[in-house]
């Protein structure tokens, strides 16, 4: 009969960086010799999303006493001067240039 982690173990062979399911925080573990034991849940640890980067142009105006700030997408026909990055993981902001 197969062994239950079969596919992981062959993987972690390979090179593969194996994590384990801690029920204790809920949450994945990096490990370093796992015990591949039947009753753990293993998976092969995911590769980290990249981070996203958005190059926007913001102009501020006014229109009868009332300021507005308007926020464009960057097109070939409009030069950005702001570029956001996102954490590719979380989606929160993590730097923004102003060029």
């Amino acid at each position: 009969m197969k062994h239950k982690h079969a596919d992981l173990i062959h993987a972690w062979a390979d090179g593969a960086q194996i994590q384990i399911h801690s029920s204790r925080n809920d949450e994945w573990v990096d490990a370093i010799s796992p015990a591949w034991d039947v009753f753990t849940t293993y998976r092969i640890k995911p590769e980290p999303k990249p981070d996203v980067v958005r190059k926007v142009t913001v102009e501020a105006t006014s229109l009868d006493g009332a300021e507005f700030i308007q926020i464009y997408k960057t097109s070939r026909f409009l030069q950005s001067n702001l570029h956001l990055t996102f954490d590719g993981e979380t989606g929160k902001l993590k730097k923004a240039e102003v060029l």
